[in-house]
């Protein structure tokens, strides 16, 4: 494993699908892994189908999970694939996962990390006992300009956090989109597929990740307005919470895919005694920064950047400033740094997660955990309700 690519295998991300593309290209990214193997739909044929045109050896696509890794298991470790990603929709993330830990395999997934909290608290259970890597692609979090944030708050330079708002404006789904048999759609407004929150299952654990990654603050605390907008839709699609998170500190989290217009614009700020930092993922490369009394900071990413930037954002940017680093790349710095860690772990050492860190199964243990109580207080009255911490 030391001296060649890693070797991936892929659940899901078939013909027609959206973020299996996007997996591919990211680990593909860095030239550091190659996919060898995948079991890419629950129909072998559109699965035999993706793998052709793909370009893979048509004996390692399979027309199931279970099928592809019991025979890869079979394989010599010289040649069998060394993890799993995964891509399929919620509630067939954890069987997969599971199987693939038990059968020795390190596993990325999509976020969330599953269907409740059930099969959360097993997954959580098989890597503290396998001991594997585990991954869960929050993307967000890998922008070089959100390590720089997320380092400035760590080091005090704001002072003590009084303050943390975060939103998600999407507009896809201002229509009734599943009513035509979007697939995308129609998994996201189904609670057997997506499991028990809509809006926020999808886009919400992105934005409160975001506010707890930044901020180095747990949320403890809820009081959330889960609402369907659309007439007829199964799952919320519009949310919006108060938040408390460690220490009292006050929070915000807006979140909505019938904002029409929006796209995809994840935007946090961040309030210290001394100052406060803005980020947006429509300027990603650009992290502005507040000063009580003070002119305002723009930072800039860029591997140049060295007079400001931190070892941490340095570590995740690729190319010199003004030339733009984006979606795919952060997406990349999750599968990079995942991979350093598979290598560190294949040899028996030590992994530097300071620097080159990802999203792990804890992080979406506790991210379903929000899930569940932001649903509950919703439907207890808009009560705050505290998060059950795992």
């Amino acid at each position: 494993m030391q001296n060649r690519k890693l070797r991936m295998g892929m659940i899901g991300g078939g013909v027609g699908s959206f973020i299996g593309g996007v997996h591919r290209v990211a680990a593909n990214l860095d030239g550091q892994i190659e996919l060898v193997c995948g079991a890419f739909s629950r129909d072998p044929e559109k699965s035999a189908r993706t793998g052709k045109e793909l370009f893979l050896d048509e004996g390692r696509v399979y027309g199931s999970y279970k099928e592809m890794i019991k025979a890869e298991k079979q394989l010599p470790k010289g040649d069998r694939m060394d993890f799993v990603s995964i891509v399929t929709p919620n509630h067939v993330h954890a069987d997969p996962a599971l199987l693939a830990l038990d059968n020795g395999f390190p596993v990325i997934i999509d976020k969330p990390l599953c269907f409740d909290m059930q099969e959360a608290k097993a997954l959580q259970a098989k890597v503290k006992e396998t001991r594997l890597p585990f991954a869960l692609t929050h993307t967000y979090t890998g922008y070089p300009m959100v390590k720089q944030a997320r380092k400035m708050v760590e080091d005090g330079e704001l002072g003590p956090i009084k303050k943390i708002t975060v939103e998600y404006p999407q507009g896809w789904l201002s229509q009734k989109l599943e009513a035509d048999d979007n697939k995308q759609a129609s998994w996201r407004t189904d609670p057997t597929k997506s499991g028990k929150a809509g809006a926020y299952g999808d886009i919400g654990t992105h934005a409160a990740n975001m506010a707890e990654y930044v901020s180095g603050l747990k949320i403890n605390k809820v009081l959330s307005q889960l609402s369907k907008i659309v007439e007829g839709r199964l799952l919320d699609d519009d949310a919006s919470a108060l938040l408390e998170f460690e220490g009292g500190v006050p929070g915000v989290l807006a979140c909505s895919q019938v904002s029409a217009g929006e796209e995809n614009n994840i935007k946090i700020r961040v309030y210290g005694e001394k100052g406060g930092l803005e980020w947006q993922q429509e300027d990603n490369n650009t992290l502005k920064v507040k000063w009580q009394g003070k002119p305002d900071q723009i930072y800039r990413t860029g591997v140049d950047n060295t007079g400001y930037l931190s070892e941490t954002a340095l570590a995740n940017s690729r190319v010199p400033a003004g030339h733009p680093e984006g979606y795919l790349e952060a997406f990349a710095n999750i599968y990079r740094n995942f991979g350093m860690h598979l290598r560190a772990h294949d040899a028996g050492e030590n992994h530097d997660m300071e620097i080159y860190d990802y999203p792990d199964v804890d992080e979406g243990v506790h991210g379903m955990s929000l899930v569940d109580a932001v649903v509950e207080s919703t439907e207890r009255g808009n009560i705050w309700v505290e998060v059950k911490n795992n």
